[in-house]
């Protein structure tokens, strides 16, 4: 049987760079999104996040599996500067001429870099990217949504095997205890 902890590749390294993300909220969508699909570090720009968070909470509602504890939260100037030798950098936003998300294949170590809810990725880091992705929709998703789609995709295209009644345990809220009627 496999757990969620047993199935984790350690040859993979999964980094969000955040784009001078605007809400706490949102960004605590993303945390536990990072927590759900075992991402390895968050990293934000801009000062607009640090500003809200300061004088607001919302990110400690919407973080309710509290991954920011064990998920670094970083603040850098240059996300750039987090592509280490191997780690391929996969800009993801509506821009012309990015790859479908269905049809992209995922580099083994990536950092994936989302724009803000209201701007878009800088021309200069679309232009140092290995790989620019959109999330096929009609109009476009809030950050934290985005975040988990491409983390699902991600995972549903790799070879690990988790999906079984342990991981259902491990994972649920403790108020669910509902199973399938065995026919």
């Amino acid at each position: 049987m496999t757990t969620c902890a047993d199935s984790v590749d350690r040859t993979s390294l999964v980094k969000i760079g955040l784009v001078n993300p605007k809400s706490p909220t949102n960004v605590g969508g993303v945390m536990r999104a990072a927590g759900c699909y075992q991402a390895n570090e968050i990293l934000y720009t801009g000062k607009r996040y640090a500003l809200a968070a300061k004088h607001r909470g919302e990110q400690y509602n919407t973080d309710t599996k509290r991954a920011g504890q064990h998920i670094p939260l970083t603040a850098t100037d240059d996300l750039l500067s987090a592509r280490t030798d191997g780690v391929k950098l996969v800009c993801v936003d509506l821009v012309e001429g990015a790859i479908p998300l269905p049809e992209f294949v995922h580099p083994d170590k990536a950092i994936y870099v989302f724009g803000p809810e209201d701007g878009t990725i800088d021309q200069a880091l679309i232009d140092a990217a290995d790989a620019v992705v959109y999330v096929p929709t009609i109009g476009c998703m809030n950050l934290a949504s985005s975040v988990n789609v491409l983390l699902y995709d991600r995972l549903a295209k790799t070879n690990m095997q988790i999906a079984d009644d342990a991981l259902i345990r491990q994972s649920r809220d403790n108020n669910n205890r509902v199973r399938v009627k065995q026919k």
